[in-house]
């Protein structure tokens, strides 16, 4: 299992399985979800890799730190906690072609610093290559819809670039 959060547990990092291609999703802030209890997020995620003939699956988000409601994160974000989950995401993607699953939803707009924090990921990862998708159409306000809402929808491609001009 991967597993990287803070000492006192704050903030996570990464949760995920190990595989050569694993369904790598990116949401905005994680919730209570350990490798002994996923969360309803976690677990669907978990299960759109399945259904998607992924051999694993990793969590990642925006922002690192723990918050069960993403109205409730710092109002202006930590740059040492940006930078730690950077260095993260650095070394999850280190070089490969990997597929991300844009999966944020409406929350992206509770903070004015997530799409600055987006941008800097998508920076990360288009360095290797990463193909972004989403889960089924955009919502009605044009962003890629979160894993806990609704069917499971097809993953479909995700044009980051139009996305990140149109924040």
């Amino acid at each position: 299992m991967l597993y990287e959060h803070t000492a006192d547990n704050s903030a996570r990092f990464i949760l995920g399985t190990r595989g050569d291609n694993p369904l790598v999703c990116v949401g905005v802030n994680p919730s209570t979800a350990t490798p002994e209890k996923l969360d309803r997020t976690v677990t669907r995620v978990k299960e759109y890799a399945r259904r998607n003939h992924y051999d694993s699956w990793v969590m990642l988000n925006l922002y690192a730190q723990r918050s069960t409601d993403p109205k409730l994160m710092h109002d202006v974000h930590l740059p040492e906690l940006k930078a730690e989950n950077e260095h993260h995401i650095a070394e999850l993607v280190a070089g490969r072609r990997l597929t991300l699953l844009a999966a944020w939803g409406e929350p992206i707009n509770m903070r004015p610093y997530l799409p600055e924090l987006l941008a800097d990921i998508v920076t990360i990862t288009d360095a290797s290559l990463c193909e972004w998708n989403s889960i089924g159409e955009l919502t009605k306000s044009k962003h890629p819809r979160h894993p806990s809402r609704g069917a499971y929808l097809p993953l479909q491609s995700f044009d980051m670039n139009a996305y990140l001009r149109g924040l």
